[in-house]
């Protein structure tokens, strides 16, 4: 069984691959190596522009990021084994990754500094209804480590206060346990006493509320974090899951056990986790060839 975030993501995907055929006048029997080649190319320099005239891409990029190629090369070679599966197609046409001579790099995650970080916590106006809420996001994204989708997903019944716990679905519907500290307990009982419980119009069981009672998007708490990292006055680009890198890499710089960090990302294998070692070990390089005196000009006596 897959989380309803993965079915919406394959659906997006393949909505992609319409939109190519549709661009290009093929049909899904025009498919082989060449033109898996064309479809790949196209997502690499044109896809997102193409999507913006169709309504359907609002970035500002006109490609994909490596990464979501390869995603989408693999969500398509699964529709067509299900279309084999069926009996339209006696094998599949789209070849694997290693015969088109795909690589994906392992990029860096951003992440904020400590200092960064505090700034954005602190960033909400406590006063407000709405603040009290933005307060609770912030902290359970950083505090929790979380992921978007996750977070979306939370109901009160999922929270153990008393035990700073919360009960999560992730990828692959795989349960976990997640744990929070004292500030974060603050304003998510802050949330929960003066805001979510005093919200009448509450329809449903989710733990973060819209104006309206109802469950509050993901689009929502994408543009809380976008809100409050401006107000903080931090660089561009913070999104969700960069408070998600954060909180892995400031448990890493705490000297937490890998493994440890892996149970809580909710990671299915270790390597996914090792790119904060990179993280950390790359920060350290800089620091060393920025402030070490026999490295530095200028210091030599």
């Amino acid at each position: 069984m897959v989380s309803e975030n993965t079915i919406r993501v394959y659906q997006e995907d393949l909505q992609t691959f319409e939109i190519f055929l549709e661009s290009y006048d093929y049909s899904e029997d025009s498919m082989n190596l060449q033109t898996t080649r064309e479809y790949l190319v196209w997502l690499a320099s044109s896809a997102k522009k193409t999507e913006r005239m169709q309504s359907r891409h609002n970035g500002s990029r006109e490609g994909y990021q490596r990464t979501s190629i390869v995603r989408k090369l693999s969500a398509l070679r699964s529709y067509f084994e299900y279309l084999v599966f069926i009996g339209k197609f006696d094998s599949n046409p789209i070849p694997q990754a290693k015969t088109l001579s795909m690589k994906v790099d392992k990029s860096i995650p951003l992440f904020m500094s400590k200092s960064e970080m505090f700034r954005l916590l602190n960033a909400p106006n406590l006063n407000s209804f709405q603040g009290k809420r933005d307060k609770a996001i912030l902290e359970l994204l950083y505090g929790c480590g979380i992921r978007l989708s996750e977070l979306h997903d939370l109901d009160l019944k999922h929270l153990n206060l008393t035990r700073k716990e919360i009960r999560v679905l992730g990828k692959g519907s795989k349960e976990r346990i997640v744990l929070f500290g004292s500030n974060s307990q603050v304003a998510i009982e802050d949330y929960i006493h003066n805001v979510r419980g005093q919200d009448v119009k509450a329809s449903c069981d989710a733990l973060l509320l819209n104006r309206f009672g109802d469950r509050l998007s993901r689009r929502s708490i994408q543009l809380v974090v976008k809100k409050y990292a401006k107000i903080a006055g931090l660089r561009e680009g913070i999104h969700t899951h960069t408070l998600r890198h954060s909180f892995a890499t400031h448990m890493l710089e705490g000297d937490a056990d890998l493994r440890v960090i892996q149970e809580l990302l909710g990671h299915s294998s270790p390597t996914t986790t090792e790119i904060y070692a990179h993280v950390t070990k790359n920060e350290a390089r800089k620091s060393y060839m920025s402030y070490h005196p026999r490295v530095t000009k200028g210091n030599d006596e």
